[in-house]
């Protein structure tokens, strides 16, 4: 069988090295604050119930009803690949009474794959990547804050600094409901499409996220949910607000973002980087009190967020931003002839147990290839023994950033390559 018999399926790619150590190190970037802040990992099956997702994201998003990918089990079973991860993290904090055994909020965070049938475009696949955070069992406008500034200071650890944060509140189940009364009685007025006028009954509030311009044409005077806020809704946000501002979090007011999601309540936010053309959103959340109950669980108001580690990428990319990829070894070893061998393989795996990190020349290939080897793998050092170095109990030790090349007692090799690396 040929070697392209098979290619990656539509919408996905493969991550390979050199560019998977940027993925690699987008992802630990985008973890780090969420460690230091008390968010302990999880990670759920990448399928699940089929009911779940239809009960969580919502039957009348476009994710359950066109982009799932669903199957059924030999058993019977139907099941779903997640296409998002929220309500699988909610799912399992439930069933494994996580909001019972301590204080609330329950902190977690996951890094994990998400599928969804799409058309594929530039930063739109169909599995993607993501690093997600989500703080259940808590109503508390901190935690909305504490979440968006963790987003916030992760792009900027990577060096990320033209992305905006945009801010909304959706209000709750007071207020949502005379907005969505008075939000459908304008949009019955306006000349829309028979997909888009169905949305007015189901989930009005998606229309106004219709990003064609025919529809927003027309959405211009369309009542805006900062208007109908209820006074608890008005003082919440406006706590998020404060606490944003004094953690140094600049944020824009957005009273036109809403969320396809059916489960979001109160703040919603979104972090977009202008400069990816129509894909432009990199990450973003938002509350979800009603979540837990609307999966069978007990009342847990909890908020949370996903970053697209794919868009996070090309983002960092679009702002020229370099991510110094860690050498994959530190010292490259090349053996010329069996004996070598033998004792070069002793001295890498001795070097490895040490913490360092060390790579062998396999498969016989010659000095000149072998040291051409030594230069990709980024190593600082490489240790080259021969029959002669044998008889004489050397290595030699050529320094690969200066070219200085000096000889080394074989016994010492492993601590002065230690010494020499500290």
């Amino acid at each position: 069988m040929s070697s392209n018999s098979f290619t990656a399926p539509k919408g996905t790619y493969d991550l390979i090295p050199p560019e998977s150590e940027t993925v690699l190190a987008v992802r630990e970037a985008l973890a780090a604050p969420l460690r230091r802040a008390g968010y302990g990992y999880i990670e759920p099956p990448v399928f699940e119930d089929v009911r779940l997702f239809a009960r969580g994201v919502g039957e009348s998003t476009d994710i359950v009803s066109k982009e799932m990918y669903t199957l059924t089990t030999k058993g019977g079973d139907e099941l779903a690949l997640r296409p998002e991860s929220t309500a699988s993290v909610l799912r399992a904090v439930l069933q494994s009474n996580l909001h019972r055994q301590g204080s609330l909020p329950v902190k977690v965070w996951y890094s994990g794959s998400q599928y969804r049938y799409e058309r594929p475009q530039a930063g739109r696949y169909r599995q993607f990547w993501q690093v997600g955070a989500e703080a259940v069992g808590a109503e508390d406008p901190a935690l909305d804050a504490e979440l968006i500034t963790l987003a916030a200071d992760a792009y900027r650890s990577l060096g990320l600094n033209d992305f905006r944060v945009l801010l909304n509140s959706l209000g709750d189940r007071t207020c949502r409901p005379v907005y969505r009364t008075a939000l459908q009685e304008f949009l019955r007025g306006l000349d829309l499409d028979e997909d888009t006028r169905r949305r007015i009954d189901i989930n009005p509030l998606r229309v106004l996220d219709d990003k064609r311009e025919a529809v927003q044409a027309q959405l211009t005077g369309a009542p805006m949910l900062a208007d109908y806020l209820c006074e608890d809704c008005k003082a919440y946000h406006e706590q998020v607000r404060t606490l944003l501002t004094a953690a140094g979090v600049e944020f824009t007011d957005d009273p036109k973002l809403v969320r396809g999601l059916d489960y979001y309540t109160r703040t919603t936010f979104e972090f977009v980087y202008d400069g990816l053309g129509a894909q432009s959103a990199v990450g973003g959340g938002g509350r979800y009190d009603g979540l837990s109950e609307m999966i069978g669980g007990p009342a847990l108001p909890s908020v949370g967020w996903a970053l697209g580690v794919d868009r996070t990428v090309l983002a960092l990319k679009a702002e020229g931003v370099e991510l110094s990829a860690p050498a994959r070894v530190d010292v490259y070893a090349v053996p010329m002839g069996e004996q070598a061998r033998g004792v070069l393989f002793e001295a890498v795996t001795a070097l490895r147990r040490e913490g360092l990190s060390a790579d062998l020349s396999f498969g016989g290939r010659g000095v000149k290839g072998a040291m051409k080897a030594a230069d990709r793998s980024g190593a600082r050092y490489a240790v080259v023994v021969g029959d002669r170095d044998l008889v004489d109990g050397v290595a030699q030790l050529k320094d690969l950033q200066s070219g200085d090349q000096t000889p080394v007692a074989l016994d010492a090799l492993v601590t002065t390559l230690k010494e020499k690396l500290k």
